[in-house]
This record gives C-alpha cells, sequence and structure tokens, in this order.
C-alpha cells in the first residue's frame, strides 16, 4: 500500500486523537465517585434493612402495648364493678362476700401484673422508636452523601463528555483527510493491538510496541519509497517516518 507522506503523518494525528478518546473513556469510568457511590449506596442498602427490622419492631410493640392497656382497662372495669357491688351491700351472703373480696384482690394482682407488662412494653417500644430515629437520620445522611458525591459525578461526566465530543468532531475531520484504504487498515490495525494502529518510527524504535528494530528492518525501511506504507515486523502496526526516525 502506498500513502503520500503527509497523509501517513496525518494517520498519527488521527491516532493521537483516537488515544484521547480512550484516555477520556477510561477517565470517565475510573471516577473516584463511582466507588464512592457504590460503597455509600450498600451502606444505604444495610442501614435501610435495619431501619425497616426497627420500625417492624416499633409497630410490635405497639400493638403488643395496646394489648396489654386493653387487659389491664378490663380488669379495672371488672374490679371497678366488684367493688361496687361490694360497696351496695347488695351482697348479703358470708359465702358470696368473701368470694367477691378474694376476687377483687386477685384482680388488683392481676392489674399489677399487667401494669408491669405494660411498662416494659413501653420501655422496649420507646428504645425501638429511639432506634428508628437514630437509623433514619443516619438514612438521610447517607443519601445526602450520596447525592453529593452523584452531582461531582454528573459534572465530570458533562466536562468529560464535553471533551469526548469535541475530540470525536476534531477526529472526523482529521480523519476524513486520510486515504479510504489506509485509514481502513489502521482501523483493523488498531482493533486488533489494543487501540493503538499506526506509531511515529522513532530513533529507530517502534513507538507502538517500543521495540528497536533490527539493522536488516531499518535498512528495508531506508530503502523504501517515501509514499510506501511500512509495517513493524515485531507488532505489525503501520510505521510512520519522519525526521526524527533515525535512518
Amino acid at each position: 500500500m502506498n500513502a503520500a507522506p503527509a497523509d501517513q503523518i496525518r494517520l498519527l494525528d488521527v491516532q493521537a486523537l483516537d488515544v484521547r478518546l480512550q484516555q477520556l473513556a477510561h477517565k470517565r469510568k475510573s471516577l473516584p465517585e463511582h466507588a464512592e457511590i457504590d460503597s455509600l449506596t450498600k451502606d444505604l442498602t444495610q442501614l435501610r434493612d435495619l431501619l425497616v427490622a426497627a420500625q417492624t419492631e416499633e409497630s410490635d410493640c405497639a400493638r403488643e402495648q395496646t394489648k396489654a392497656e386493653q387487659d389491664v382497662d378490663q380488669v379495672r372495669q371488672r374490679a371497678a364493678r366488684d367493688q361496687q357491688r361490694l360497696d351496695s351491700g347488695a351482697v348479703t351472703s358470708p359465702k358470696d362476700l368473701s368470694n367477691l373480696q378474694h376476687e377483687i384482690v386477685s384482680l388488683a394482682k392481676r392489674q399489677g401484673d399487667l401494669e408491669e407488662v405494660v411498662l416494659e412494653v413501653m420501655e422496649r417500644r420507646e428504645a425501638a422508636q429511639e432506634r428508628v430515629n437514630e437509623l433514619t437520620e443516619r438514612v438521610a445522611s447517607v443519601q445526602a452523601k450520596i447525592d453529593d458525591a452523584t452531582g461531582r459525578r454528573d459534572a465530570a461526566f458533562e466536562e468529560i463528555d464535553g471533551e469526548v465530543a469535541s475530540v470525536t468532531k476534531e477526529r472526523e475531520v482529521v480523519a476524513a483527510s486520510v486515504p479510504e484504504d489506509l485509514l481502513k487498515l489502521y482501523d483493523k490495525l488498531r482493533g486488533q493491538q489494543g487501540g493503538v494502529g499506526a506509531a511515529k518510527l522513532y530513533a529507530r524504535t517502534c513507538q507502538g510496541c517500543r521495540q528497536e528494530l533490527a539493522i536488516t528492518e531499518l535498512n528495508e525501511i531506508r530503502s523504501a519509497p517515501r509514499d510506501k506504507v511500512v509495517r513493524c515486523e515485531n507488532c505489525g502496526r503501520i510505521l510512520v517516518r519522519t525526521a526524527e526516525s533515525g535512518i
């Protein structure tokens, strides 16, 4: 394949722009905010799970407290009715009076036991509520950090994407001035060689694979016409000759 030396030089310009696009893609993918957001999101998921558990516990305690308070109220009402019967004098049988008095005493003890249950449940509910409040604050704090990191990431995306658009447009302009067959070969090699399809021959060294060319290869390149497209024997990339090639 033959191509004017100026066209081969422009191929290096295309390569430089492609390298810049690769760098920008890597930069976009490697922003520190990605790891920060991932870590914070994991923390947020764990905190939300803990919050749900705490809210469930508080809800369970609330139902348990309501049930215990209803039990206390029922015992209190029954004891009040018994006391009213006792005070009214309607019960005259000694046996019935004894049974009624015994029941009042039993109900008083039962009421005391139930009230202790209420207090114990209220303490557990209060602890659960404190846990809910604490976790709610922590969830809000972590979410705020995620929002901040997301904002910084999106701002970086906007800057990088703007540069990508500019470089892509420049690449299109420069590539349009390179012969189609030469550009096609370059693109093929670039796909095979990790994004580098053309390299400068600098001081007798291929800047693509960083290998110094053998003397026989250098002699072949030295004797080749200036418009001949030469390739590196080591990596197969297009070698572009310049005044700094050392040949």
